[in-house]
C-alpha cells in the first residue's frame, strides 16, 4: 500500500469527526456503534485506494470536512486538501460486509477504556439469538454479508450467562446459515466455556488481553484476571486452531515500545494473533481513563504507522497472516492499520 495512504489512514483513525456539507444526504445507512472505538457515535465507512476507515459524522463541526462536487467526494483536514477521491461504503450491521452484533452492551466490569457500559439506555438494547439470525439471513440473501461476528458485555459480571447467550445466538445463526464464518468476542474463564462456544458452531474467537503489561491491565481492568485470559487463549488455540484466535492489545496507555513488542511476541508464542489498536479517547471514557492511568501522551500518526510495521514484522517472524481470519476486526479493517491488508 502506498506510504502516503497508510499515513492518511492513521491520521483519520486517530483524528476527530467528519463535518458533512449542509443538506448532504448520506447515501447509505448511518451506523451507531455500541462497541469498539466508535461506540456511542453516528458514523459511516469511507474508502480510498483500497483502504477503509469508519468515522463519526456531524453537521456542526469536524476536524475533517466532506466536500461534494459533481457527485465526486473529497476530504479536507483542518481546511487543507487531504483526500481528493473517496467513496462511502455501506455498513451492514456495525461494519462493511459483516453482520456484527453486540448481544448485550451492559457490562459489570467497567474497564476504563470501554464506552459500552457508559452509553445511554437507548443504546443498551439486548438482542436475542433468533432476532440476530433473522437479520443475518436477510442480509446474506441480499448479498450484503460474508461473515457474522458477535460481541457482548458481561451483565452484572455473570460470565456463564454471557457464554450461554453466545451459545444460543451461535446456534440460531448456524441453523439458518450453516456455512457462514462466525467470529465471537466473549469473556471466558474456563476451558469448558471455550469448548462449548466452539461446539456451538463458532469458527474464530477473540479473547482480549487489552493491555501490554500486567501493571497497566490491573489499572484499566481491575475486575478482570489477566492470567485467566491468557490461560483461556491456550484453551482456545487447542479448540479453534492456530490462526483462528486473536486478542486486542491497546497501545498508548503508558507502555513502552519494548513492552508492546514483548506482549505481541508472547501472544504469538501461544498461537494467538495480536490485534494491535491505538487508544481512543471519547466523552464516554476520558474521565475513567484519566483516573486509571493519568493523561498519557497522545498516539501520533507516525507512531501508529511505526507500530503497524513492527506488528507486521512480528507476525511474519512467527508465521502468522491476518488473512487467516475472515471475521471481526481483522476482516473489517475500519479502526486499525491491519498487517497483510493495509501494509
Amino acid at each position: 500500500m502506498e506510504e502516503d495512504l497508510i499515513f492518511k489512514k492513521a491520521t483519520l483513525a486517530l483524528g476527530g469527526g467528519i463535518l458533512l456539507p449542509p443538506g448532504f444526504q448520506v447515501p447509505v445507512r448511518v451506523s451507531r456503534s455500541t462497541a469498539g472505538p466508535g461506540a456511542g457515535n453516528s458514523s459511516f465507512a469511507i474508502s480510498f485506494g483500497g483502504i477503509r476507515v469508519k468515522k463519526s459524522i456531524s453537521y456542526e463541526s469536524g476536524e475533517f470536512e466532506l466536500h461534494e462536487v459533481d457527485g465526486r467526494l473529497s476530504l479536507t483536514h483542518n481546511g487543507e486538501p487531504f483526500l481528493d477521491d473517496i467513496a462511502i461504503e455501506p455498513v451492514v450491521y456495525h461494519c462493511p460486509g459483516q453482520a456484527f452484533f453486540t448481544l448485550d452492551p451492559r457490562c459489570g466490569y467497567n474497564c476504563a477504556f470501554c464506552a459500552s457500559p457508559r452509553l445511554s439506555k437507548a443504546d443498551s438494547r439486548c438482542h436475542t439469538g433468533d432476532e440476530i439470525a433473522k437479520k443475518c439471513l436477510d442480509a446474506y440473501n441480499e448479498g450484503r454479508i460474508t461473515a457474522v461476528s458477535l460481541t457482548s458485555g458481561v451483565f452484572e459480571g455473570n460470565v456463564q450467562a454471557e457464554v450461554d447467550s453466545f451459545v444460543e445466538c451461535i446456534k440460531a445463526v448456524r441453523r439458518v446459515l450453516p456455512d457462514i464464518p462466525i467470529g465471537i468476542e466473549p469473556y471466558a474463564e474456563t476451558e469448558s466455556q471455550v469448548k462449548v462456544l466452539k461446539d456451538a458452531g463458532a469458527d474464530e474467537i477473540k479473547l482480549n488481553i487489552q493491555a501490554a503489561t500486567d501493571a497497566i491491565f490491573s489499572k484499566v481492568c481491575p475486575d478482570l484476571d489477566r492470567k485467566t485470559i491468557l490461560e483461556c487463549m491456550g484453551h482456545a488455540v487447542r479448540c479453534f486452531g492456530r490462526g483462528k484466535v486473536t486478542s486486542n492489545i491497546i497501545f498508548g496507555m503508558g507502555e513502552t515500545k519494548e513492552e508492546l513488542i514483548g506482549c505481541m511476541e508472547h501472544l504469538c508464542s501461544l498461537g494467538v494473533i495480536p490485534t494491535v489498536r491505538s487508544l481512543h479517547y471519547s466523552a464516554y471514557n476520558k474521565e475513567p481513563l484519566e483516573a486509571a492511568i493519568g493523561t498519557p501522551a497522545p498516539v501520533t500518526p507516525d507512531y501508529m504507522v511505526e507500530i503497524a510495521r513492527i506488528h507486521r514484522e512480528v507476525l511474519d517472524r512467527n508465521g502468522f497472516d491476518t488473512n487467516s481470519c475472515s471475521t471481526m476486526c481483522l476482516e473489517c479493517r475500519c479502526c486499525d492499520l491491519v498487517p497483510h491488508r493495509d501494509l
